[in-house]
């Protein structure tokens, strides 16, 4: 790469860090006084009315895991529904209806704020399921997503009440209060910088070459936005944001990368100020700063060295990659949409070098905290740092307390078996799609169209995406067949909720305690010394589990 290049990828990277430095107390205030304040907009008391709700009875995490999963529930029948019975709604472009087994896998993916696609968006959903469906469920999986992360920091903070807020208050004022009005602005913004937003269906026009070609809209610009503010991911074409119609400039790359990361990076300042000490929000996000550059920066440079006589030729590896974003460019998307929960991508992970694609891969692999998902991401972390506290207590002869509040087996039991969950549904499914003789012998089962190493990995970069809720892929993976949809779909609704269950059930029995007193035996976790025991526990607890699949994958194809 030519030094312009590395300087115009530095200076991307440094304006990501610049503007959510800036936004990072604003908006994690807001987000706060969102999920504190005893006031309801004029709205919302409509809508608590027509749902039955009384927004001031207060839940125990049992009743608030209920409304988790009796609205999701609910979401996903009515997504399947809007797929099956497309070609009878208005807007649906001729398209007919989606096969059964694509359709459960689609309605799962969406409601679990996955947005993973077997399909190709444009040619398989009209208008009307887009917008009614998956756009409805952008909004409202993202605002599940952060509502369980209050109601955990509520544990935290309450006094052996035993309570963890009100969900139907929490969803609709995580939609109406921050990503509804968020989302306004950005597709405003993007409808600036050349998104397309119409409903114009298939155009046909004539080339310079006097030939025809098939032309696409549709309403991008307002999916886009709720797409990466969301972390949702799923494009409304099916080469996502490196299609010109969803990402058409280098700036328009930058401003879908800060809309991704900015309400994840925003969180623990509102963690913070809901426990009443900011400092405990800066240690948090230390932590996930630490991962995410080192993380971003080694990915770049492992993509960017991209031996061999065609990438020396080209100036580095552009297979896959767009020209106008350039690889360092791509690199940081990859890294900002997998150290998220987003899995939006500007360029074709299956394309980088062996070395280079691991690292979207492990990011995922991280659990995603480094931010992290809306919501899920800081849940994540926290349940990082309950470990963090206990080893570190059993390190220095410490009482294991978190925030005043004492971490025993119990605490230690549900935060263990949330860190089991993922790696235990990715091996699975992958040790599954290769050891079942009927599966592994048909090709069509599995889809693997790059035999040998490469394809071990598309797999199980697979059901790292599904189990994880992000939602990327190896695009050299065609995963509609009846296996992955079904494999997949379950990995997408167990990666989602059994994590929630545990988080939930942890804040139930956080908020029955009350507070302990600070003594000299605390350990203090608003300190540096903290932020690299939480660092070190997020990394080793991954190597842990992690390493050997890899070492079956991309670090074997790397380093032959």
């Amino acid at each position: 790469m030519t030094a312009e290049t590395v300087w115009f990828g530095v200076l991307q990277a440094a304006t990501v860090l610049l503007i959510l430095a800036l936004i990072y107390r604003p908006l994690g205030d807001y987000i706060a006084r969102i999920y504190t304040s005893s006031k309801d907009l004029a709205v919302e008391r409509g809508v608590y009315r027509i749902i039955g709700v009384d927004p001031r009875a207060e839940q125990t995490w049992q009743a608030y895991l209920r409304g988790v999963l009796v609205f999701s529930v609910v979401g996903v029948l009515i997504v399947y529904t809007l797929q099956r019975v497309q070609a009878l709604l208005p807007l649906s472009l001729g398209l007919p209806p989606v096969p059964e087994g694509l359709a459960f896998n689609t309605a799962v993916s969406f409601v679990t704020n996955t947005n993973w696609q077997a399909y190709s968006p444009e040619l398989t959903l009209g208008y009307t399921a887009q917008l009614a469906g998956l756009a409805v469920q952008n909004f409202v999986s993202a605002a599940v997503g952060i509502a369980v992360a209050v109601a955990l920091v509520r544990g935290f903070a309450a006094r052996g009440t035993g309570l963890l807020g009100n969900f139907w208050v929490d969803l609709v004022r995580g939609v109406g209060r921050l990503l509804l009005p968020l989302s306004i602005v950005a597709a405003l913004a993007l409808l600036v910088g050349g998104v397309v937003q119409n409903v114009n269906g298939f155009v046909e026009v004539t080339t310079l070459g006097g030939g025809t070609q098939t032309i696409p809209g549709g309403p991008v610009a307002s999916q886009e936005a709720i797409k990466e503010l969301g972390t949702n991911g799923g494009g409304f074409f099916n080469a996502n944001s490196a299609h010109p119609f969803e990402n058409p400039a280098p700036w328009t790359s930058v401003l879908q990368i800060l809309m991704l990361l900015a309400i994840p990076v925003a969180l623990p300042r509102a963690f913070g100020r809901m426990v009443g000490d900011n400092r405990q929000g800066y240690a948090i996000l230390g932590a996930m700063a630490t991962i995410a550059v080192v993380s971003i920066a080694a990915g770049s440079w492992l993509e960017a060295l991209g031996g061999g006589t065609a990438p020396e030729l080209a100036g580095g590896p552009l297979e896959g990659k767009e020209v106008r974003f350039g690889i360092l460019g791509s690199t940081l998307y990859a890294g900002a949409t997998t150290l998220t929960s987003t899995g939006a991508v500007n360029s074709m992970h299956d394309s980088y070098t062996a070395l280079g694609g691991m690292f979207p891969l492990l990011d995922m692999m991280l659990g995603e905290v480094a931010p992290g998902g809306v919501g899920s991401g800081l849940y994540g972390m926290l349940i990082l740092a309950v470990l963090a506290v206990f080893v570190g207590g059993l390190l220095v002869g410490r009482s294991p307390e978190y925030l005043g509040k004492r971490i025993t087996p119990r605490e230690i039991t549900l935060a263990s078996l949330y860190i089991l969950v993922t790696p235990t549904l990715v091996l699975t499914g992958t040790a599954l799609s290769f050891g079942i003789p009927a599966i592994a012998s048909d090709v069509e089962a599995v889809s693997i169209w790059n035999p040998g190493v490469h394809g071990m990995t598309e797999v199980l970069y697979a059901f790292t995406s599904a189990s994880n809720n992000n939602g990327s892929a190896f695009a050299g993976l065609t995963a509609n067949t009846p296996w992955l949809n079904t494999a997949l779909g379950v990995a997408m609704v167990l990666g989602r909720f059994l994590p929630m269950v545990l988080v939930l059930a942890l804040a139930g029995s956080l908020a029955r305690q009350q507070p302990a007193p600070v003594t000299a035996g605390t350990l203090p976790t608003n300190r540096p010394q903290f932020t690299g025991l939480l660092v070190g526990v997020t990394v080793i607890v991954t190597a842990l589990t992690s390493f050997p699949v890899l070492a079956l994958g991309p670090l074997a194809e790397g380093l032959v």
